[in-house]
C-alpha cells in the first residue's frame, strides 16, 4: 500500500490526463457501427462500462486532488522529467484542483444520463467525451502557455464533433459557425505565444512572470501586445462580450446532454483569463486587462438578461441567461482582488451547474409539450405540469439569485468584495439591476409554459387528443432523475458555503503571489539564482552527445534541469561529467580575496 501511495504521489497530477487519454484511445480501437446499429452492437456494453469506469476513476482522482491540495501545497510534475522552463510542467494547486471537481462534478451525471439512449444516436460519443475530458483536465493542470494552446485544441476538436452530434441541418450551420470562430481563436492564440516567446525567450507562466518585469521597454511592449492578444482569445472561449454573440443560438442547437456539458466549456476561457492574468500580469501597468474586463463584465451580463426578455425559445433563454451569468463573473474577475476571485469562482460553479439542470429540464419540457417543443407559445397544460413547475421555479430562484440559494451567495460576495473599490456604486447597481429582469425575464417564461397554458382537448374525435395521449406521462428516461442530483448538488453548495469559501479564499491568495509560484516550480543553482533561458545568448551552442566534446560554460546548470537517472545514464559523457565536477567546484570557491595589510580589498578579475 504504501508503495501505491508513493507512487500516486510521484504521479500527481499527470494521472487525472492519463485516464481518459487511455479511455479513448481504447474506446476507439473498439471501432464503432453505423449508427443504427450500435442498439444491437455487442460491444456497446462495454463502450459504457469503460467509459463510466474512466470517469469514476476520473472523479476519485479530482476529489483526492483537492484533498491533497488543500493546504497549500503545490504539486509539480515535469514531463520527461525536464524542470521548468526547458521541459513542461503540468502544476496542482488549489484552483486547478477545484476545476477537475467541477469537471466530473458535471460529467459524471450527464455520461449516466446520455447513457439511457443519446450515446446510441451517434458513433464515438464515449470516446469523443472522454477526449473532451483529457483536453479539460489538462488545460486546468498545465503550467505552460504553450501546452495550454495543446490541451484547448485537444478539447476543442471534441466539442466540434459533439455539437453536431445526433446529426440535423441547424447542428450543422452553427457547427460551422463554431469551428470557424474557435479556428480564428486559435490563430490568434498562436500569434500571441509567438510575440510572448519572442520576447521573454519562455513560455513557462512562472518564467514569464519572473522575466517580464526585467525586459528592455521595446520587448516589453511586444510581451504586451502579446498579452493582450492571449485576453482577446480567452474572451472569444469565454464568450465575453462582444465576442460571445455566437453562445445562445449554438448551444440551443446542441443535443441536450452536450449542451448541458458545454456550461462548462465557457468556464475554461474564464479561468484562463484569471490564470494567466494573475500569474502573469499583475504588474500595476497590467490593470487596464482587469478594467476591460470589468467594463464587459458588466455590459455583458446586462445584454444576457435583456437578451432573454426577448428570447422566443426556452433553450435560447438558457443560452441568454447564461451569457448574462458569464458577465457576473468577469466582473468578479474585473474587481481584481482575491475577495473578488473567490466570489468570482464560487459563483462560476453554481453557474456551471445551474445551467446544466435548466438544459435538461428543457428537454424534459420539450418532451412533454409534443409539437410546441420549447417555444414560447400557448400549449395545452403538461401531464406533469406540477412538478415541471417546481423544477422551474427552483432553477429560476437560483439563477436570478434569490435567497437562500447558492446565486444569492456569490452574488453577495461578489457585492462584499467591492468594499472601498473605485466602481463600487456602478457594480452594485448593475448586479441588483441584473438579478430585478432576471426575475422578470423567469416571470415571463413561466407565465406562458404553465401559467397561461390552455386545458388539453377532451374529445377524442379530434386531431388535437390523439396527439397529446401520445405524449409521455413521464419524464423521457432518467430526465427528472439527473434534474433532482444537480439541484440537491447546489443545494448541498449552499450548506457547505463556508469552507468552500475558505477553500476557494486560499485559492485566490496563492494566485496573487508570484513568487510562491516561481519557487515551486522554477530551479535555483548553487548560488540561489534562478535557472531560466535569460540572458539568451545567440552564440550558445549546447553540446550534445553527437556535437563533440566542446567546452560547455553551462555545464554545472545540468543537474538542476534534468532527473538524476538521466544524468547518470549513457548520454551524458564522462568529459561533460569532468566540466560538470570542474565547475561546480569553482563556483563554491569564495569570490573575494583575503584583505592585505593597508586594508584595500582585491576583487577577483574577469578571465
Amino acid at each position: 500500500m504504501n508503495s501505491f501511495f508513493h507512487f500516486w504521489h510521484a504521479q500527481t497530477p499527470i494521472i487525472s490526463i492519463l485516464i481518459p487519454a487511455f479511455a479513448g484511445f481504447i474506446l476507439l480501437l473498439l471501432g464503432n457501427p453505423r449508427a443504427e446499429d450500435l442498439l444491437n452492437d455487442k460491444y456497446q456494453p462495454w463502450r459504457r462500462f469503460i467509459s463510466y469506469t474512466a470517469t469514476i476513476a476520473g472523479f476519485v482522482t479530482a476529489l483526492s486532488y483537492v484533498i491533497q491540495s488543500t493546504h497549500g501545497q503545490l504539486f509539480v510534475y515535469s514531463l520527461s522529467q525536464w524542470s521548468a522552463p526547458f521541459g513542461i510542467v503540468l502544476v496542482l494547486d488549489r484552483l486547478s484542483g477545484f476545476m477537475l471537481l467541477l469537471t466530473y462534478l458535471l460529467a459524471l451525471p450527464i455520461l449516466w444520463f446520455a447513457s439511457s439512449d443519446w450515446d446510441l444516436r451517434g458513433r464515438y460519443f464515449h470516446a469523443l467525451l472522454q477526449f473532451l475530458l483529457m483536453g479539460l483536465c489538462g488545460a486546468f493542470l498545465t503550467g505552460d502557455l504553450f501546452n495550454l494552446f495543446v490541451f484547448f485544441e485537444v478539447l476543442l476538436m471534441s466539442s466540434y464533433v459533439l455539437l453536431i452530434y445526433g446529426q440535423g441541418k441547424a447542428r450543422f450551420q452553427l457547427g460551422i459557425h463554431y469551428v470557424v470562430i474557435n479556428l480564428v481563436a486559435s490563430a490568434i492564440f498562436l500569434v500571441s505565444l509567438g510575440l510572448i516567446y519572442a520576447s521573454v525567450g519562455s513560455l513557462n507562466m512562472a518564467d514569464v512572470a519572473r522575466i517580464m518585469p526585467t525586459l528592455h521597454p521595446d520587448q516589453k511592449q511586444l510581451a504586451t501586445a502579446g498579452a493582450y492578444l492571449l485576453f482577446t482569445v480567452f474572451a472569444i472561449k469565454a464568450a465575453v462580450l462582444p465576442l460571445g454573440f455566437w453562445l445562445p443560438k449554438t448551444y440551443a442547437v446542441a443535443s441536450t446532454p452536450v449542451a448541458a456539458l458545454f456550461t462548462l466549456m465557457t468556464k475554461v476561457g474564464i479561468y484562463a483569463i484569471l490564470r494567466v492574468n494573475s500569474v502573469l500580469f499583475i504588474e500595476q501597468e497590467y490593470t487596464a486587462l482587469f478594467n476591460i474586463l470589468l467594463a464587459l463584465g458588466l455590459i455583458g451580463s446586462l445584454y444576457g438578461v435583456i437578451g432573454a426578455l426577448g428570447a422566443i425559445r426556452l433553450r435560447r433563454f438558457v443560452g441568454f441567461m447564461i451569457l448574462s451569468s458569464l458577465g457576473t463573473i468577469c466582473v468578479a474577475l474585473g474587481i481584481d482582488r482575491p475577495a473578488s476571485w473567490t466570489a468570482g469562482l464560487y459563483y462560476l460553479f453554481h453557474s456551471t451547474i445551474v445551467g446544466a439542470a435548466f438544459y435538461l429540464l428543457c428537454g424534459w419540457i420539450t418532451a412533454q409539450r409534443g409539437e410546441f417543443k420549447d417555444h414560447f407559445k400557448v400549449a395545452p397544460r403538461m401531464k406533469q405540469n406540477t412538478l415541471l413547475s417546481i423544477c422551474f421555479f427552483l432553477i429560476a430562484l437560483m439563477m436570478a439569485g434569490l435567497p437562500p440559494f447558492s446565486g444569492f451567495l456569490g452574488k453577495v460576495f461578489i457585492l462584499q468584495s467591492t468594499a472601498g473599490y473605485p466602481y463600487q456604486v456602478p457594480i452594485m447597481i448593475t448586479i441588483l439591476v441584473v438579478s430585478l429582469l432576471s426575475i422578470l425575464a423567469f416571470v415571463k417564461a413561466g407565465f406562458v409554459l404553465f401559467w397561461q397554458a390552455s386545458e388539453p382537448d377532451k374529445n377524442p374525435a379530434n386531431e388535437a387528443y390523439v396527439q397529446y395521449q401520445a405524449l409521455p406521462e413521464r419524464a423521457p428516461k432518467r430526465y427528472d432523475i439527473t434534474v433532482y442530483f444537480f439541484l440537491i448538488m447546489l443545494i448541498l453548495y449552499v450548506v457547505f458555503a463556508s469552507p468552500i469559501q475558505q477553500y476557494l479564499a486560499a485559492a485566490s491568495t496563492d494566485l496573487s503571489q508570484q513568487s510562491f509560484y516561481q519557487n515551486a516550480i522554477l530551479k535555483q543553482d548553487a548560488r540561489g539564482n534562478v535557472i531560466s533561458t535569460q540572458p539568451f545568448d545567440s552564440k550558445y551552442i549546447a553540446e550534445t552527445k553527437y556535437a563533440g566534446e566542446n567546452l560547455d560554460p553551462n555545464a554545472h546548470l545540468i543537474p538542476y534541469i534534468i532527473a538524476p537517472q538521466t544524468l547518470n545514464g549513457e548520454h551524458i559523457s564522462q568529459y561533460k561529467r569532468e566540466q560538470i565536477t570542474k565547475q561546480q567546484q569553482e563556483l563554491l570557491r569564495p569570490t573575494t580575496l583575503p584583505v592585505n595589510n593597508d586594508g584595500a580589498k582585491l576583487q577577483r578579475m574577469e578571465p
